[in-house]
């Protein structure tokens, strides 16, 4: 069977929207099947796409689709390049008639659109069934409204989806290395018992989903670890044999840089324990796993080991969390440390006045916001006329009024706070808060829709 060639355009929602331009570019004068990924899903994000769901069925899927998917759609399908993507999100359906709208937009016929659906635990269990499950993370439910409950589905699905004929996959909650497993597993025909080859293409999909941080992106630190031209990071592109040999290198004329340090740090990323990563698939060993530059920006990864997936499924519950409000202020010139701590002073005074009883996080970014609580001692003022501070007031509560007023409070420094305030800037917002449980895997039934044109 032939290399398979996966290029990586996205590893969140919003990262570089052209990254994607060079990936399509380069594969299209390679042979063999090839597959573009878009990982743009986080579990807030997934609340949030919930909450625009139930305000408008139509709606849910990521917002980001309008802006990914019309610079590459047509030459992807002219080249035969096919796409796989969790921009589905709360709605993969959706999703998929909005891509056959944006292919009529462009002249594009005869596309096809597959949905993976079922990772939505709230369209086939109560609310009481999903809370009676012990919480292995996060926060305790209690009562408060679930905005979201989603399992965490693995390649299988993508795979029949890929089965299809489909030219764009939808997904909503899967792993973020079923991306690339899932195409993997319908061109080699890996199966449930091929663990050794499903564990190398978990350490595929592990390495591409965060984009190009494993080609020089969130690796630099100057004078240290040197990446170059890192304005023009090109994104990843794998490549993958039957027999599981894996190759990660980018799209020639990009910058970036693809190494043995980047590829090992991106290995390790989010990985408690290397002999026992949980997949929906296969667990994942990648203690004996060798990592080998074979040439410029082509880096080999071999050895990865698999055992046996375990019988449930992690899923996230998302609940409501009240309102986030925020406020900043900033304060320049000289003695604008001074200036800057005489606001927050007068913020956390006036929060007391005016009867907030939630707690109020006031900080000055610049003096050690990072590693700061809000009572720890900060740096001695500087004299110099260069220095600025911004000071940021924060709150969390229940009631949207009182996330409101707190951020208020910022905003009447403008004229009844210290000399020299200015750039304010508000933003109150829905919050929610997760915890992960676990799901036995036959209460998740996937299903795939090959979705037609409208």
């Amino acid at each position: 069977m032939s290399k398979v060639h996966i290029g990586c355009g996205a590893g969140f929602a919003g990262d570089r929207f052209d990254a994607a331009v060079p990936i399509v570019a380069a594969l299209a004068n390679v042979k063999g099947e090839r597959f573009l990924i878009y990982e743009v899903l986080a579990e807030r994000t997934l609340a949030i796409a919930q909450r625009l769901k139930r305000e408008n069925p139509d709606q849910g899927y990521s917002p980001f689709l309008d802006i990914y998917l019309p610079l590459v759609l047509a030459d992807c399908h002219r080249h035969g390049i096919r796409i796989v993507t969790n921009m589905g999100a709360a709605n993969p359906l959706g999703a998929a008639r909005r891509v056959h709208a944006l292919a009529r937009g462009l002249g594009i016929r005869g596309l096809k659109v597959a949905a993976v659906t079922g990772d939505d635990l709230l369209a086939t269990l109560s609310e009481h069934d999903i809370r009676r499950e012990p919480i292995i993370e996060g926060i305790a439910l209690d009562d408060r409204p679930i905005v979201a409950a989603n399992a965490y589905l693995g390649a299988r699905p993508v795979a029949d989806a890929l089965a299809t004929g489909a030219h764009v996959v939808l997904v909503g909650r899967t792993t973020d290395a079923a991306l690339s497993l899932g195409p993997l597993m319908h061109v080699h025909g890996w199966q449930a018992g091929d663990l050794d080859f499903l564990a190398q293409g978990t350490a595929c999909g592990h390495l591409l989903e965060c984009g190009a941080q494993v080609s020089g992106a969130y690796f630099p630190d100057p004078g240290f670890k040197d990446v170059p031209d890192f304005d023009r990071v090109g994104f990843p592109i794998a490549e993958v044999e039957a027999d599981g040999s894996l190759v990660i290198t980018k799209p020639p004329g990009t910058g970036g840089l693809v190494s043995r340090a980047t590829v090992i740090e991106q290995l390790l990323y989010e990985v408690h324990d290397p002999h026992n990563y949980l997949t929906p698939d296969v667990v994942l060993d990648i203690g004996d796993v060798e990592v080998m530059e074979v040439g410029a920006n082509r880096v080999g990864v071999s050895g990865a080991r698999g055992k046996a997936p375990p019988s449930t499924l992690k899923a996230t519950v998302c609940v409501d969390a009240g309102w986030l409000g925020e406020g900043e202020i900033s304060y320049a010139g000289p003695n604008a440390l001074a200036r800057a701590e005489l606001a927050a002073s007068v913020v956390r005074a006036r929060c007391r006045a005016i009867g907030i009883g939630e707690p109020v996080r006031v900080e000055v970014l610049g003096s050690g916001a990072i590693f700061d609580s809000n009572g720890r001692a900060r740096r001695p003022p500087s004299a110099s006329a260069a220095e600025e501070y911004r000071v940021r007031a924060a709150v969390r509560s229940a009631n949207r009024k009182v996330a409101q007023q707190v951020s208020d409070e910022v905003l009447s420094l403008y004229c009844s706070g210290p000399a020299g305030g200015a750039g304010v800037r508000q933003h109150v917002s829905p919050q929610v808060s997760t915890a992960s449980i676990l799901i036995d895997r036959k209460r998740v039934k996937a299903q795939v829709a090959l979705v037609e044109e409208t």
